[in-house]
């Protein structure tokens, strides 16, 4: 069994197990909210999927501290129980992001860095979107930026991982005034703007999720 505590540079399996749980934890507790947020420009349904699919993935996460084992299980989970756009975009994010880390126990801030900048190419090329669209990309790419400036400084994951969160959840507050250009809700035009982004917003739980797991390790 991995140091649940290993480096303060480092992520155990451990700590992304205990990511993956507490994120199902996090989206059942905003089931609700992500459906309101949904109701108005999407399908008012990307709560009750997002939590279906996380339990899902609970359920199907292998044993052993294997973190692309683990994050491609997560993969193949969303990907067949999340309806919507929301399945294939989380899906393609962690198996994209997985590939690199199958067999690996421990990974260093430059190979999160690389899983951040794997999983955001997925899903930019199979959503075919970019930041500034009203996406989950809203949050993930910023969060990206921040995670890989705040390691560079020190190396101290649990600082980097909260800067991550923190930035997340600027790039969600600032799809409100957007006008979406993908997705059903690109359908609404200008009906668009003014309503945050369900998918940016279950982006951010999910980070602040990972920050939270991984500062709990820490102490």
């Amino acid at each position: 069994m991995a140091d649940a505590r290993a480096g303060a540079g480092t992520v155990t399996g451990p700590m992304v197990r205990a990511w993956i749980e507490k994120s199902a934890e996090v989206l059942a507790e905003n089931r609700k909210y992500l459906t309101e947020l949904d109701s108005p420009i999407g399908d008012s349904d990307h709560g009750n999927n997002m939590d279906r699919g996380y339990k899902a993935v609970v359920e199907k996460l292998p044993e052993g501290d294997d973190i692309g084992a683990m994050l491609k299980s997560v993969a193949m989970s969303l990907i067949s129980k999340v309806g919507g756009a929301a399945g294939p975009l989380y899906g393609t994010m962690f198996l994209d992001g997985s590939k690199p880390l199958i067999g690996k126990t421990v990974v260093s801030g430059e190979e999160l860095a690389q899983f951040f900048a794997d999983a955001i190419n997925g899903v930019k090329k199979r959503g075919r979107s970019d930041v500034g669209m009203k996406t989950m990309l809203d949050a993930l790419a910023p969060a990206s930026d921040a995670f890989r400036a705040e390691f560079a400084k020190d190396g101290d994951m649990p600082a980097s991982l909260k800067a991550a969160a923190a930035a997340a959840k600027q790039g969600m507050e600032a799809t409100i005034p957007m006008q979406a250009q993908r997705g059903r809700a690109s359908y609404l035009g200008e009906r668009s703007i003014g309503h945050q982004d369900p998918g940016a917003t279950s982006s951010y739980l999910i980070l602040q999720a990972f920050s939270d797991a991984v500062e709990e390790a820490a102490k």
